[in-house]
């Protein structure tokens, strides 16, 4: 299976759609309905709202979104990637690494708030990633501030990638003061308008400012969870290896795009940390960025057992996931 999505394959994106189709099948059968949580954003709230009326007759639409969400995010980022060389060839490994993560904990498997942020999220490093060369830095700078500051309407604590996009740029580019600060107007621009929405309406009083609050996510002691945690981790030590060893023979831009994709990972697992809930569903989040590393332990490996027995260890503890735990 490895072997098919390591190759530079036309239809690559044909086999990771019908891969996903396998992977994701319970989103199908068993879709869940979307809780809100106490930081979700009013863009989420107002999503809700709209398609409520479609999910209330049709009882797999929430499941057929969250299945659209994840298969897009899974082929996009692995075109970025791809695009920045980081695995040396083109393949797929990357989007079926994602598809493969996002099937081990069932908290994963419905529609949520982070869920919709990580579109925006993989939009924003491939963005970082250009900026080293990039003519018309200062457009992207400011489409990159303005994306984050969307990103916070769907689920607050996004709002912390402003991280990222301080130190991305500080990676990407020389210090420039006037394209920091055109970052910080992006991030600010949609605040302004519903702030001046809010006061034009006279709806100032009805808004209450959600705040940051710390607290340990829930996570399940099922034994399938832990030993899924386990092969994850072993995985992405694994790819941490490989790469490590690799990159003294990469190019500057891709050691740079290496550098914002281990930012990224830093980033993102801090934000789930300031909710007010215990849901581990906000840790998918991390999904996104521990993409390429996994991508990386199937990648390098000489021994081709060694990729075939991880993947179908990702496949055996997505199974029991699925049918045993409870």
């Amino acid at each position: 299976m490895t072997g098919i999505f390591k190759a530079n394959n036309p239809s690559g994106n044909a086999l990771l759609f019908v891969y996903a189709i396998l992977l994701k099948l319970p989103l199908f059968i068993h879709g869940q309905m979307p809780q809100l949580q106490p930081l979700d954003g009013i863009f989420y709230k107002l999503l809700l709202n709209a398609i409520a009326p479609i999910g209330k007759g049709f009882s797999s639409f929430y499941g057929v979104i969250t299945f659209l969400l994840l298969f897009i995010q899974a082929i996009s980022f692995n075109s970025i990637v791809n695009g920045q060389r980081l695995l040396k060839q083109h393949n797929y490994l990357t989007g079926m690494s994602y598809l493969l993560i996002t099937s081990i904990f069932s908290e994963w498997f419905t529609l949520s708030a982070p869920l919709i942020v990580n579109t925006i999220l993989i939009w924003i490093w491939g963005r970082l990633c250009t900026l080293y060369n990039n003519p018309n830095p200062k457009t992207s700078i400011f489409n990159i501030g303005l994306a984050t500051g969307i990103a916070a309407f769907f689920y607050f604590p996004s709002v912390c990638f402003l991280l990222l996009i301080i130190i991305g740029i500080g990676i990407a580019r020389p210090f420039r003061l006037q394209e920091w600060l055109l970052g910080l107007l992006g991030i600010i621009t949609p605040i302004y308008f519903f702030a001046s929405y809010l006061f034009i309406n006279n709806k100032w009083s009805t808004y209450k400012y959600p705040g940051f609050h710390f607290s340990l996510p829930h996570i399940s002691n099922s034994k399938w969870y832990i030993v899924a945690g386990i092969i994850l981790s072993l995985s992405v030590i694994m790819g941490l290896y490989f790469i490590n060893a690799n990159m003294r023979r990469q190019v500057v831009q891709t050691r740079k795009s290496w550098q914002l994709l281990f930012l990224y990972i830093f980033v993102a697992a801090i934000v789930p940390l300031l909710n007010a809930g215990v849901n581990f569903t906000y840790f998918i989040l991390l999904a996104v960025p521990l993409a390429p590393v996994v991508a990386a332990s199937f990648f390098y490996p000489q021994k081709k057992w060694l990729p075939f027995l991880l993947h179908w260890s990702f496949v055996g503890i997505y199974l029991a996931v699925q049918f045993f735990n409870k």
